[in-house]
């Protein structure tokens, strides 16, 4: 009789390990820290269609569809979005990417109104003020 034990068929074969590159860096969705914020509107008709939003202190910021704008707010969403992922992969801080948005106002669809930067409590605040309540 053999000493050897029978090979479990799940080790019988070679493991294999595939690298997974990491995802695109991106600034965290929320805070509930102080926030500063713009307001993207409709270039027809200057109606509001979201705001994007930015923290230094959680490394946060976002853009936010106000829901009375519908799906013109979501399409738009995609170039702020994209705007901000692009400085957040070239370690730019939250208010820095706000303000360079601020700079070139020009979106698809929207562009940023003009006037100072907003401020609310937290990225909550933005969220309700983009829902209407």
């Amino acid at each position: 009789m053999s000493s050897e034990r029978p090979i479990n068929p799940r080790f019988d074969q070679d493991v294999h390990f595939d690298l997974v590159e990491p995802g695109p860096a991106r600034y965290q969705t929320w805070t509930d820290k102080p926030v500063r914020y713009l307001t993207v509107v409709d270039k027809q008709g200057g109606a509001p269609l979201g705001y994007v939003w930015a923290s230094d202190e959680d490394d946060a910021a976002a853009w936010v569809p106000c829901a009375a704008a519908g799906g013109r707010a979501l399409a738009e969403g995609g170039h702020w979005h994209a705007r901000l992922q692009d400085s957040k992969g070239q370690g730019v801080p939250p208010s820095q990417a706000l303000a360079d948005l601020f700079a070139h106002p020009e979106g698809n669809r929207g562009r940023v109104r003009p006037g100072p930067l907003a401020d609310a409590p937290d990225s909550d605040a933005v969220k309700a003020l983009a829902k209407g309540d």
